[in-house]
């Protein structure tokens, strides 16, 4: 499987630029979101590292579908992940189809490689801590976004690219 992640303002860029089978759209509950002729998974919860009244957390329903959605999807498929910025929830989602494709271990290979991508990338901690415990890896998911640090401050993520394999 092939991701792409970016903002949401490259959407339409990336749709237009080449083959997208699937997108995955990561907003806050109220947000509009604009048609797309191209199948689409729509996860809704706010930007938040642990829950707070008024606001959606993730949590583990949303994390099951995320982590189900490569069985709906080909293995040659071109995943198109976004979010507002594509800073937090869309470089956790990457991160975490990754580690889940990936072998337990590879977790801080592919923060790493996380980092080089996006030097914006702050992954949702969230996110980050459930999957961990969904995929059983006892923290090292944590420890390895931890190792990386916060991104630089940006208005929007860099757009990038990984195969998965």
């Amino acid at each position: 499987m092939r991701l792409v992640v970016g903002p949401v303002t490259a959407v339409e860029r990336l749709l237009a630029a080449a083959p997208i089978d699937h997108v995955l759209t990561l907003v806050s509950p109220e947000a509009e979101i604009s048609s797309i002729a191209v199948p689409r998974t729509v996860l809704r919860f706010n930007d938040i590292s642990e829950p707070r009244p008024g606001l959606v957390a993730p949590d583990a329903a949303i994390l099951a579908t995320l982590l189900d959605l490569p069985r709906e999807l080909a293995a040659d498929a071109t995943l198109l992940i976004h979010c507002h910025a594509g800073v937090s929830r869309s470089t956790a989602a990457a991160y975490v189809l990754a580690c889940a494709q990936g072998s337990p271990g590879e977790e801080g290979a592919w923060a790493w490689r996380l980092r080089q991508a996006s030097p914006e990338a702050t992954p949702n901690a969230l996110m980050i801590a459930l999957a961990d415990q969904a995929l059983a890896r006892g923290g090292a998911m944590v420890r390895a976004i931890a190792g990386i640090g916060r991104g630089v401050d940006c208005l929007e993520g860099s757009v990038f690219g990984w195969t998965l394999d």
